[in-house]
């Protein structure tokens, strides 16, 4: 059985393949010319370099294949020309779904995010209820272009679902662990608290999940999974504060206590952009990052629980994977007579 992976070079797809390896399955990753391949290091995988852009390197791709993990996302929080992260995210999956149709694949597993689940209702602020995969939302509710293009990708999942293919969604929630290479937006808030370049916070909060739980939830999802559902793939609600205070005992770095209000960090990334704008660049602080960080993303993951048997671990020990995996690749700038602390482990 050929299993295909895209988004395999990244953080939570790099895991999934090598899970399905582990597994015992015949792997194939559909791999950009040119983008790194480091996480792929020492992993018995075949490479398919193209595009999902490209419809006919897809169908090359899916071409023998049984079942198909689709993880890859242009994950970005700002992009000089937000078309390509429609391209990518909307366009590519749509490539992938009709290739898998034509290629009639046993499974189609689409990794989408908890972004599509968890927006915020006035309402809701008033009850205990948290969003769950019963939440329905639409796309004017989604917060910047990669949310955006994630619910609308998430449509053309389920228009593919209802169509005959047998699709299953995944929402994962915020994974972090060892991996995160570019990183993401969260992997930031651990590289910059590392670096001490995190003076204060915000009052928002994000669901964690260790990132080697949420890759054993893909197979659960392709064992497990109905035909047209979403599944959400979370951890533990944390608040920033908390997630900080967790980081700051792992590495030995206070913790900042200057919470910012959320108009000074909303007036703060319009300088950011101003001054990007001017100077070329990519804005230090992410306007969309901030406007998110407006309403705490937490979520009710137990849908998961009951039905794909799915579990997640530690995220205090999964925060801790992720901190020794950045000062052993770089990550950290240490600096004159300053180490970060290793007395501690969780």
């Amino acid at each position: 059985m050929i299993t295909l992976v895209t988004g395999a070079t990244g953080f939570v797809g790099s895991h999934v393949a090598r899970l399905l390896v582990a597994a015992g399955d015949r792997v194939r990753v559909l791999v950009r010319p040119g983008s790194s391949r480091s996480l792929l290091d020492g992993l018995a995988v075949e490479i398919h370099e193209g595009d999902l852009r490209a419809a006919a390197s897809v169908e090359t791709a899916v071409a023998g294949v049984d079942r198909v993990f689709h993880v890859a996302a242009d994950y970005r929080l700002w992009s000089r020309n937000p078309a390509e992260i429609y391209d990518s995210n909307v366009g590519g999956t749509r490539n992938l779904l009709n290739a898998a149709c034509r290629a009639n694949v046993s499974r189609f597993i689409y990794t989408s995010t908890v972004a599509t689940i968890a927006v915020h209702r006035p309402d809701s602020e008033k009850t205990s209820i948290l969003p769950n995969e019963n939440t329905q939302a639409e796309v004017v509710e989604m917060i910047g272009h990669y949310k955006k293009s994630k619910f609308l990708a998430e449509q053309e999942a389920l228009k593919a679902a209802d169509q005959g293919l047998p699709v299953v969604i995944v929402n994962p929630t915020t994974p972090v662990g060892p991996g995160d290479a570019k990183p993401t937006p969260t992997g930031r808030i651990i590289v910059d608290f590392l670096n001490g370049r995190m003076p204060a916070y915000v009052n928002t909060g994000l669901n964690l999940v260790p990132v080697e739980d949420v890759a054993a939830g893909h197979l659960l999802a392709a064992e497990h999974g109905k035909s047209g559902e979403r599944y959400i793939l979370g951890g533990r609600n944390m608040s920033l504060k908390e997630i900080l205070t967790a980081l700051a005992y792992i590495c030995g770095r206070p913790a900042p206590r200057i919470r910012l209000p959320h108009a000074v960090a909303l007036m703060a990334a319009y300088a950011d952009r101003f001054i990007s704008r001017a100077l070329n660049r990519e804005p230090r602080i992410p306007l969309e990052g901030v406007r998110m960080s407006r309403h705490a993303m937490f979520v009710d993951s137990l849908k998961s629980e009951r039905e794909l048997g799915f579990r997640s671990g530690s995220v205090e020990a999964a925060l801790e994977r992720a901190v020794r995996w950045y000062e052993g690749r770089g990550y950290v700038r240490f600096a004159a007579g300053n180490q970060l602390a290793h007395a501690r482990t969780i």
